[in-house]
């Protein structure tokens, strides 16, 4: 299937569940957990926060295997710019992409998609744990921490509010 038909399909509208394509255009669907979603929110109020660039929540990126739906992502302000809402699904990955593990994930998947990512144009892949420590990386590798948000941390509590 196409995106567009993914978006578009009546019967996939509301469902509980995260959907992407893989790369012979077949839907997969995850799963999610209050955990998974308290995670996300908190991330993306960090980068509301920041005040820089946009916030995307569930941002369906192109990739060369299909469309990935980050559960959170960064764009640049020039980065919006550049694309703004007219698209079902981003040519080019935004500069930062946040996955948040879930029980069905595994380290393998998290790597594929890391790599995808990155050939589409991310800057970092974040990976947080179902314990909300997170885990930056680049191009290149692992980092200690963001080089794009240096400020931001290590490890995230939703048990707190």
């Amino acid at each position: 299937m196409e995106w567009r038909e993914v978006v578009e399909h009546p019967s996939l509208k509301d469902l509980p569940f995260k959907i992407e394509t893989n790369e012979w255009g077949k839907i997969v669907m995850t799963p999610a957990s209050y955990g998974h979603a308290a995670y996300q929110a908190r991330i993306f109020r960090w980068f509301v926060l920041s005040g820089a660039g946009e916030a995307l929540a569930e941002c369906p990126i192109q990739t060369s295997k299909g469309v990935r739906v980050a559960d959170v992502a960064w764009a640049s302000a020039a980065f919006h710019k550049k694309f703004g809402p007219q698209n079902l699904s981003l040519p080019e990955s935004p500069e930062i992409v946040v996955e948040v593990l879930s029980p069905s994930n595994n380290a393998a998947e998290m790597e594929d998609k890391s790599k995808l990512y990155f050939q589409a144009g991310a800057k970092e892949f974040w990976l947080c744990g179902e314990h909300g420590d997170l885990r930056f990386f680049d191009p290149c590798g692992e980092l200690e921490i963001s080089g794009i948000f240096p400020d931001f941390p290590g490890h995230i509590d939703i048990h707190v509010v």
